[in-house]
């Protein structure tokens, strides 16, 4: 429509909205539930893994720098919580999908540390066989289905795993995790629509670490609340302290029971923290060091464990020495496997092909 005549050629402001009361986020958006109790158990298998992850992707950051590794390298160090307080909660045959921070996912989903250094070296031991690189693993054995290069297409994919659960009225629930990136790309929401519509038994998770690539998440969404993504799908939501395990297994009890009881999708976004930069080649100049380490200080996911283990006498100093000293050990011959493992045959660039 044209501009009227009385105001052509000036700058007209717009009127201001008031906001219009809603019940939605009542409906969609749930209270996270307490963190749970760990068992002097669970606190040890947790210190474990979380430690396994932060060990091994050190390492990797090390023979990157070094020329072992090539291409893209994403670590995941600062957010070992997610994915280990997760798969706390997970049984057998439940699926991980996942975008190419995913060194910790496989990990945690029980796949050798060997096979997943040698990947990142190219090496025919390497469980793509050398050719997925950092980016692309996968294990059926582990219903890992893959880091993934795309951004968000893993959220489609993971969708599809659900539908499959869903069609052969299994139990099983698929996890999908992305970040808050990818929670802006249009196929997320297509996958949230056809989800809610036949109520799949996914598991969204948005691991929050505050910055896509090296742009804030409050310059570049303007839904901060990424659990409330979900939303126009009626998909409830939480937001969990992706930090502290405790918090990650109890919102993954309710989770999974909530999609095993076949009531459809659920989000929860994971507010967590990279101590590192997106990838290698990224020297994070866009937060200050005093950011990370007050995170480092305040709220790190390994030494929360840690303090409790040592506060509640689950194991002295010297144990957890020990279990260091083992895990680096573990870490150090994965990385020897990797260096000295042979290259892939050149015939191997015809095999897995689909054409």
């Amino acid at each position: 429509m044209a501009a009227s005549s009385a105001n052509k050629g000036k700058s007209v402001k717009p009127p201001k909205l008031k906001p219009t009361p809603t019940t939605k986020d009542a409906y969609t958006k749930m209270v996270a539930p307490k963190p749970v109790d760990l068992s002097k158990e669970e606190e040890m298998a947790a210190y474990r893994e979380m430690l396994l992850i932060r060990r091994f992707e050190e390492k990797a950051g090390q023979l990157y720098g070094m020329g072992h590794i090539g291409g893209f390298c994403h670590l995941y160090i600062g957010q070992e919580a997610v994915v280990v307080g997760m798969q706390m909660a997970a049984i057998e045959g439940d699926q991980v999908i996942t975008g190419y921070r995913d060194h910790g996912h496989m990990l945690s989903c029980g796949m050798d540390p060997k096979g997943v250094m040698a990947e990142l070296t190219g090496r025919s031991g390497g469980l793509s066989k050398g050719k997925g690189g950092s980016m692309h693993m996968f294990s059926k054995e582990k219903h890992f289905y893959g880091g993934h290069g795309i951004v968000g297409g893993q959220v489609s994919l993971g969708t599809g795993l659900a539908f499959a659960n869903w069609y052969r009225d299994s139990e099983n629930v698929s996890m999908a995790y992305f970040g808050d990136g990818a929670s802006n790309q249009g196929q997320v929401y297509e996958s949230f629509n056809m989800a809610a519509l036949w109520k799949l038994p996914v598991i969204y998770i948005i691991e929050n670490n505050r910055y896509a690539m090296g742009t804030s998440v409050h310059r570049a969404s303007a839904m901060m609340d990424f659990s409330q993504r979900g939303a126009s799908f009626n998909i409830p939501g939480i937001q969990v302290d992706g930090m502290d395990v405790r918090a990650v297994k109890a919102a993954a009890d309710l989770a999974t029971a909530y999609c095993r009881s076949g009531q459809g999708p659920i989000i929860l976004e994971m507010q967590t923290y990279r101590y590192r930069g997106h990838s290698m080649s990224d020297p994070a100049k866009y937060r200050s060091k005093d950011e990370v380490q007050k995170m480092r200080a305040e709220s790190d996911p390994i030494e929360q464990v840690k303090q409790r283990i040592l506060a509640d006498k689950i194991a002295s100093e010297d144990d957890l020495k020990a279990i260091d000293k083992e895990i680096r050990e573990i870490v150090a011959n994965a990385a020897d496997f990797a260096q000295n493992d042979p290259l892939p045959e050149p015939s191997e660039l015809y095999t897995d092909i689909l054409i």
